[in-house]
């Protein structure tokens, strides 16, 4: 097994999306990460926390990975059909109230 690091990616979408929509790009994502696996890429999905707009609209997403590498996860968003305007490496959490 390759060892894997955490990543953060903001998703910003160019204009707001609803429920049902959110949920079919949760399934080309799963879609997108099953044939990653079968093909030997290490990556998994950690959690999301959905932004939205002060409408209710979904505008985004802010996702958390395990990958092997960057390029992963850019493979990942690109075959899902999803933006992934910032990737970013997680560091150490901040302990605190």
């Amino acid at each position: 097994m390759t060892e894997t690091d955490e990543y953060l990616i903001l998703r910003e979408l160019p204009e707001p999306i609803t429920d049902d929509e959110l949920a079919a790009a949760a399934d080309a994502s799963g879609e997108a990460l099953e044939e990653l696996r079968e093909e030997g890429t290490e990556i998994s999905w950690v959690d999301s926390e959905v932004l939205a707009d002060d409408d209710g609209g979904i505008v985004g997403t802010f996702c958390r990975y395990r990958a092997e590498s960057e390029a992963a996860v850019h493979e990942h968003a690109d075959r899902a059909g999803l933006p992934a305007t910032k990737v970013t490496r997680r560091g150490e959490p901040l302990s605190g109230e």
